[in-house]
């Protein structure tokens, strides 16, 4: 996320807005000093992220770079 909102700031964005469905207090507190707003919950008694979804399945780096490749060529999918 850190990286999309430095990303965005170097194509000069008028505004730059992270939502995120939960997230740990203290992560929040970064990001509140790098982005103009955050849309998010920050539970009081934060374990972990994935105890928050129904499925937190992990993103292998074939599809993660195969993603990149579809960015960096201007190709969208609904993948």
């Amino acid at each position: 996320m850190r990286a999309a909102v430095q990303a965005v700031r170097k194509r000069d964005a008028a505004r730059v807005v992270v939502a995120v469905p939960t997230a740990a207090a203290d992560v929040c507190a970064e990001f509140h000093l790098l982005v103009d707003e955050m849309v998010l919950m920050t539970p009081q008694f934060f374990y972990a992220v994935g105890l928050w979804y129904e499925n937190f399945a992990q993103t292998s780096d074939e599809e993660v770079k195969k993603l990149l490749d579809r960015a960096t060529n201007g190709e969208h999918s609904q993948d």
